[in-house]
């Protein structure tokens, strides 16, 4: 490592603390989205397989979780397979349902998972995956259900269209049967019926690549979410870039309504 390296080295980490040292005299948000951008962009813009994008992408999502962490974020829901890329060449889908399968194996490995108390969850339709994603799924989801102090949640076969008319069809099934009445339907009710009721509703929606869209993801618990978009792509997301996204957040003063 040169000289002019290392000096940026010691600058960046210095302005990390910085902006760390910000971060720590306001709150943060509690839940983050996070729209995993730019994997194949990346590895074009470099010169590696598509593939290849996609499991740096995989390794930058590890440091990503680590640093919600270490500001305090208690839930990250991170869009990892909508139900557009299941439209993707064959042998990319596979590749990625391969990736994820190896990604959750690696979880029930990290001793990360116990120290932090990590509890992992899928949402989505996982009806359209691999029987063996399918299984190791259930077995991330059982080793970790009794872990409470972080929520990790993969959206994998997920829309967020598809997930409200899950819901309706759901309420009107019972509507049907005579157990639900239409005035009983309140926002409250609505949320039982949706993957899981359970998640908070996203404080911040955090998107890479540069694309200022939310793409499907989270639309009924993101209504008041606050937006950040960055221009990098995901695999090239920096703890800096974080950071700036947190301070972005609590910059902005919360508005429910207009």
């Amino acid at each position: 490592m040169g000289l002019t390296e290392r000096i940026g080295n010691i600058t960046t980490e210095v302005y990390e603390r910085i902006l760390m040292d910000d971060i720590r005299k306001n709150p943060v948000p509690c839940h983050i989205g996070i729209i995993t951008d730019g994997n194949r962009r990346y590895a074009r813009q470099i010169g590696i397989s598509e593939n290849e994008g996609h499991v740096r992408g995989k390794e930058k999502l590890e440091e990503v979780l680590e640093w919600c962490m270490d500001v305090g974020v208690k839930v990250v829901t991170v869009y990892g397979f909508s139900t557009e890329n299941f439209k993707r060449n064959k042998s990319e889908v596979d590749f990625l349902f391969s990736l994820i399968n190896e990604a959750f194996l690696d979880l029930l490995k990290d001793e990360r998972i116990s120290r932090n108390k990590i509890n992992v969850k899928v949402i989505g339709d996982i009806s359209k995956l691999p029987d063996y994603l399918r299984a190791t799924i259930r077995k991330v989801e059982q080793e970790t259900d009794g872990y409470h102090d972080f929520r990790f949640n993969l959206a994998i076969g997920y829309g967020g269209r598809e997930e409200i008319i899950s819901a309706v069809r759901k309420l009107g099934k019972e509507i049907e049967d005579g157990t639900l009445s239409p005035e009983e339907i309140t926002e409250e009710k609505f949320r039982n019926y949706l993957y899981d009721g359970s998640i908070p509703d996203p404080d911040l929606i955090l998107r890479t690549s540069g694309e200022e869209r939310v793409s499907n993801f989270l639309l009924w618990q993101s209504a008041y979410s606050e937006l950040y978009f960055s221009d990098v792509n995901w695999p090239d997301f920096k703890k800096i870039d974080f950071l700036r996204a947190i301070l972005a957040y609590q910059g902005r003063k919360r508005r429910y309504g207009t």
